[in-house]
């Protein structure tokens, strides 16, 4: 039996996944916010960098203590976009031996695809919106695992980056919320001149906006990802679920009992990508996956 570890490490949260032939031995997940200030300064601060590797600290004890024989991390948008990610990449070299790998948008969305697809039941062609803190990949595929995806694209719109850029009062007035979508609207229209989104039978939404408001129309009494897992959502419930978390302040966030701490002052931005993504595919309903390029990277290593 091999057991691999997979380490995705994004703008607002790392989450190690540790597996054995397709078995979950570990999930864990943790909000470090390595891309906080990344869109304004264009480096990451060294104590996101200091958080992160605290947290990677915790999980390389727990791939030793379970026995993985390979690791692979991935770092996506906020590394991709950091001035000084070497230093980023020193620091996961001191912890877990390896560096990380920097990956492109496009691998990235191939990775999210592949995780997202798998096992589910879907009418194909599928669209598979992936919607983190800095960047959003938009996939279409014409079944499942990586090698059936068409075409893809990755954008600059995430629950963090929109937070920062654009939705600075509590709650964000109606200003803010005009121009976070003019920012969404821009990236969509780069998406469609290569991801024809109306073509996709089943809209498929992953990571922590989507499934946080899957948790909200659901009305869950705690974070259930069982539930949430496979959901079928019919659109304009999510689009009310959408709105309604976008214009609540921060406090009453806080107090839903799913909500992450983590995700409290972010996931405005998020509903509000969730909500562009999900109409602009024309689609009746969303799909919700609780597996994504964690379950991806897993997959890609060799057993």
């Amino acid at each position: 039996m091999s057991t691999v570890a997979a380490i995705d490490c994004g703008t607002n949260s790392i989450r190690l996944l540790v597996s054995a032939d397709g078995r979950d031995l570990a999930r864990k997940m943790t909000i470090v916010r390595l891309g906080q200030g990344v869109d304004r300064t264009g480096r990451l601060d060294p104590e996101a960098i200091e958080r992160t590797r605290v947290a990677l600290v915790s999980y390389a004890q727990q791939i030793g203590d379970l026995g993985a024989t390979a690791v692979r991390m991935v770092a996506t948008s906020a590394t991709r976009d950091a001035s000084n990610r070497e230093d980023f990449v020193s620091m996961v070299r001191g912890v877990l031996g390896i560096d990380p790998e920097v990956v492109s948008g496009d691998e990235e969305a191939r990775l999210s695809y592949a995780g997202a697809t798998a096992g589910l039941e879907l009418d194909y062609p599928a669209l598979v919106a992936d919607i983190g803190g800095g960047s959003t990949e938009l996939v279409l595929g014409d079944g499942p695992g990586r090698d059936a995806v068409r075409t893809a694209r990755s954008v600059d719109i995430g629950c963090v980056r929109l937070t920062e850029r654009r939705l600075l009062s509590d709650p964000p007035t109606a200003a803010e919320i005009a121009a976070a979508q003019g920012d969404i609207e821009r990236a969509i229209a780069q998406a469609r001149e290569v991801v024809p989104l109306a073509s996709a039978s089943t809209f498929v939404g992953l990571a922590g906006s989507v499934t946080t408001v899957v948790a909200h129309t659901l009305g869950l009494g705690k974070y259930d990802a069982d539930r949430i897992h496979g959901a079928r959502i019919h659109a304009a419930e999510a689009l009310e679920a959408c709105s309604d978390l976008l214009h609540r302040s921060r406090s009453d966030r806080a107090a839903l009992p799913f909500m992450h701490p983590g995700r409290v002052d972010v996931i405005g931005g998020g509903a509000m990508v969730v909500a562009a993504t999900l109409t602009a595919s024309g689609c009746s309903e969303l799909v919700a996956s609780e597996r994504d390029i964690l379950d991806g990277i897993a997959a890609s290593i060799p057993g």
